[in-house]
């Protein structure tokens, strides 16, 4: 039989949203020791150097910049639309993509290398066993 208990705390969206016991979410990414390439997720070789097995975890930072964004008009059934697609490139290493909130869907209001922040919500539906999911966003640098 299925384990349906429900988690008491939400659980992470994505393998490198990372939730500590005490302190604040974070990403993390992974560091090639051989040339500082900085990707997500777990891998056994760097595709820029070609090294193999030399990665150690690195915390990245919550601020960074816009690099390029799409303003999403359809989408899959019960997904609100327009949303803002984007991908930022992160102070100090790192490129990732998500939704960039808080600013209107206008490309008069949203310019390409503006300041952003990630920020942590818990996302705005639960799995079927009813287990929440914190997941992360951008919104413009304040």
């Amino acid at each position: 039989m299925a384990d349906t208990a429900v988690a008491k705390r939400p659980l992470p969206v994505v393998d490198f949203l990372k939730i500590p016991e005490k302190g604040e979410p974070y990403l993390e990414g992974q560091r090639c020791r051989e040339c500082a390439a900085i990707f997500l997720g777990t891998r056994d070789a760097c595709s820029k150097c070609g090294a193999r097995g030399r990665f150690e975890a690195k915390r990245l930072a919550n601020e960074g910049t816009l690099y390029v964004y799409s303003i999403v008009h359809r989408s899959f059934p019960g997904i609100e639309v327009p949303y803002i697609s984007a991908i930022v490139d992160l102070d100090g290493g790192g490129t990732l993509k998500g939704n960039l909130i808080n600013i209107e869907p206008n490309p008069e209001k949203i310019r390409m290398g503006m300041p952003i922040e990630v920020i942590f919500k818990v996302a705005p539906t639960k799995d079927r066993e009813g287990n929440e999911y914190l997941t992360y966003y951008f919104q413009p640098r304040r």
